[in-house]
């Protein structure tokens, strides 16, 4: 099992982790010092903190600060784990996989994964991933814009980082029907031997996919049906819309599998048509060559009296007489449809 170490740079200090604050007279507190944090915590109000496991110090703030399971802090270090929501004493524990297209590589098929815990609590949100994460990013830039956000509750918090993340499937959706599109053209209009490759590695983005996604369907039903402590009725509401995206998504996707099978019949189909109209052409040459195997032969054999070996005209005629039983033997198969 590989597991994420945190790890520290000789010489430079750690950065902090991303923390947003709302006192309960609504002032403000932004990436504040990693010792602030409990004060933070312990004052009430809204908290939001971001923490990057692969920075030591930031990680430490699990345990030490938080105290959270030891058992939930070791899932955190581990890349693999699977998507799932569990219930401690006094908060949530979360496990979402984002998914995004590898820029980094020339393979266009290529995904990259990277899972996001949170820690949902009363007053505060913790969220952990290793090394930066586009959704959290865009999250966090918008509540600097807008901190009243959090002013409105963590788990509102949670439903915007948790949006986004599967948000992120609507592009991949958009590159694979453009994939599909072209697909399709090579199959149907120029026949590209080639695109059975790209089919195969097209089919198999869809079903890593669909294996990302359908954990998450679980858990974004559990969020919006169980009631719990954490979470008000209201705030179920916004994750029933997360809920309906996750399920927009498996149908998508379950849409494209069946393009992609039908496409791969059509090509096979293709195949075999192509097969069979070169077998044709090959029985038709076969049944032609037939007359002059025979004949040729006959006519070749090595005896002192062969009939027209010494006729001028012999050679013409036993080619007239080849063509001409040839041309017979086409016409009978094609008439009882042989051919």
């Amino acid at each position: 099992m590989t597991r994420i170490v945190p790890t520290s740079v000789p010489g430079q200090p750690d950065p902090p982790p991303r923390t947003l604050y709302r006192s309960p007279d609504g002032v403000d507190v932004v990436d504040c010092h990693p010792r602030e944090v409990s004060q933070l915590l312990a004052a009430g109000g809204p908290l939001w903190v971001d923490i990057d496991s692969t920075v030591r110090s930031q990680h430490a703030l699990l345990e030490k600060v938080f105290r959270f399971h030891p058992l939930a802090v070791e899932d955190t270090l581990n890349p693999a784990s699977r998507v799932k929501l569990e219930e401690y004493e006094g908060y949530l524990f979360i496990i979402i996989r984002g998914v995004t297209l590898a820029d980094d590589t020339s393979d266009p098929y290529d995904l990259e994964t990277k899972d996001l815990y949170c820690f949902l609590g009363a007053q505060y949100l913790v969220t952990v991933h290793a090394g930066p994460m586009a959704s959290v990013d865009r999250v966090a830039e918008s509540m600097r814009r807008n901190p009243d956000i959090i002013g409105r509750g963590v788990e509102r918090v949670l439903h915007a980082i948790l949006d986004d993340t599967i948000d992120a499937y609507f592009p991949i959706l958009d590159q694979i029907d453009a994939f599909i599109d072209g697909l399709e053209e090579q199959v149907f209009v120029d026949f590209q031997e080639d695109a059975l490759r790209e089919l195969f590695h097209v089919k198999r983005l869809v079903l890593s996919l669909r294996r990302y996604l359908s954990p998450s369907r679980e858990v974004m039903n559990i969020l919006t049906n169980r009631p719990s402590m954490l979470l008000t009725p209201d705030a179920q509401l916004y994750f029933r819309d997360i809920y309906d995206h996750v399920l927009r998504i498996n149908d998508a996707l379950d849409t494209y599998r069946d393009l992609l099978s039908s496409t791969m019949d059509s090509y096979l189909t293709q195949v075999s048509n192509r097969l069979g109209s070169t077998t044709k052409a090959l029985s038709v040459m076969a049944t032609m060559s037939i007359p002059f195997v025979v004949v040729s032969g006959m006519w070749g054999m090595n005896f002192r009296d062969v009939p027209l070996s010494n006729w001028p005209h012999g050679f013409w005629v036993l080619l007239l007489l080849q063509l001409g039983l040839g041309g017979l033997l086409v016409a009978y198969l094609r008439r009882r449809r042989w051919l």
